[in-house]
């Protein structure tokens, strides 16, 4: 791509930002840029988790309707330990508001992981092999590993159907690519570039025609 082009395109990704912010979705913004693995706790982990696992083909105002409940049932979200020693009685409360099994087994399967090794060594493993080491949990697949991996402050972008036709009209070969031609002319974080993108599509049903430069 030439450097008028990417010029162009952050031009367009600044004005879809504005528009974000302008909307209210700044603190969001500021959530994804302030995000960094270094600051990443046993509870953190825990919860982006749970929060991935449970948007796996589900909504996100469905999931937020919920996560509170979930939230409580696996006591906050406190301890893995915790979870593993109670995990009959957070099984139940959890799949009274959501009732997907194989969901709520999968959270369970992420705090036994963490129970077993400890959380000093599951961080290593996520800071050495990253998206690699998240495909191994229930519920991970090329996209949703990406989504947590994004969710914890790893650089990385998820792939989702909104970024892949931007990409795709921008004459990008990625979804990454793109992000990096932007933040290569704005220093923007790629994990920030992103989600504008994303939160972009989902609030204009145009949002196709504003990046088609």
């Amino acid at each position: 791509m030439t450097e008028t082009f990417q010029v162009r395109l952050a031009s367009a990704y600044l004005t879809a930002k504005e528009k974000v912010i302008e909307l209210g979705f700044a603190p969001e913004i500021d959530w994804q840029y302030n995000l960094s693995f270094g600051d990443l706790t046993e509870s953190l982990f825990l919860r982006e988790a749970a929060w991935v696992i449970l948007s796996s083909g589900m909504r996100e105002s469905v999931v937020s309707a919920k996560f509170p409940i979930v939230s409580r049932a696996f006591y906050g979200w406190g301890s893995a330990r915790t979870i593993v020693r109670r995990k009959a009685a957070c099984r139940q409360k959890a799949l009274c508001a959501v009732g997907h099994e194989g969901k709520i087994e999968s959270i369970i399967y992420v705090a036994e992981e963490i129970d077993r090794k400890g959380f000093p060594e599951v961080k290593e493993l996520l800071a050495r092999y990253g998206v690699e080491y998240i495909l191994k949990f229930p519920y991970m697949g090329p996209a949703t590993s990406l989504h947590l991996a994004k969710n914890i402050g790893l650089s990385v972008v998820k792939p989702d159907r909104h970024l892949l036709r931007v990409t795709k009209i921008t004459g990008y070969e990625t979804p990454e690519a793109m992000c990096n031609a932007i933040a290569g002319v704005i220093g923007d974080k790629i994990s920030v570039i992103d989600l504008v993108i994303w939160r972009y599509a989902t609030l204009h049903r145009n949002y196709l025609s504003h990046f088609s430069i």
